[in-house]
């Protein structure tokens, strides 16, 4: 049984792509999975200057995580076409402690929004940054107009397409993370 780290990008309490988490990580029962609920974490804006005063703790505790985990499943939200400025303070941060810090991890990346795109842009940024930074992206997808594609109060996915994709993409990710 492998550990899995799941997050989304967002710290907003209500964030659709941490649904999303909570749906595909109650889909995983081979693995031991801890999701994170980053609205809960609070992360200090990155800059030399408090670069110098180290890390803050939240940061490497957050770092611990990942190195200690064998896969990750992240969702990433969008803002204006770009990952949000959390997210991205947390790659910020993240990266500072260790260039590699996602060095031999296998990911799952998702991303979703109320627009038809589905927060497609992150996802594409994020799949060209993870590499950077040592990761293999193994699976991704794409959930576009959440609210109409997802019932919040059951916590599943509506349209049966969708439903269909996201079921081939945790199988395949599942599979790849035991070899």
């Amino acid at each position: 049984m492998n550990k899995i780290l799941a997050f989304a990008g967002s710290n907003s309490p209500t964030s659709i792509n941490h649904q999303l988490i909570l749906n595909v990580s109650q889909r995983i029962s081979e693995h031991e999975v801890e999701v994170l609920k980053m609205s809960e974490i609070e992360i200090p804006m990155f800059s030399i200057v408090r670069e110098k005063e180290g890390a803050p703790q939240v940061v490497k505790e957050l770092y611990e995580k990942i190195r200690n985990s064998k896969a990750l499943i992240i969702s990433v939200n969008e803002n204006n076409r770009m990952v949000s400025a959390y997210f991205k303070n947390i790659i910020d941060w993240l990266s500072r402690i260790e260039r590699k810090f996602l060095q031999d991890k296998k990911i799952l990346l998702m991303s979703t929004s109320p627009g038809r795109h589905g927060g497609a842009a992150a996802l594409e940024y994020s799949k060209f940054i993870f590499t950077r930074f040592g990761s293999e992206v193994v699976e991704s997808f794409s959930l576009p107009q959440f609210y109409e594609n997802f019932d919040l109060e059951k916590g599943t996915i509506k349209n049966e397409v969708f439903e269909l994709g996201v079921v081939e993409v945790v199988t395949s990710f599942s599979q790849q993370i035991k070899e």
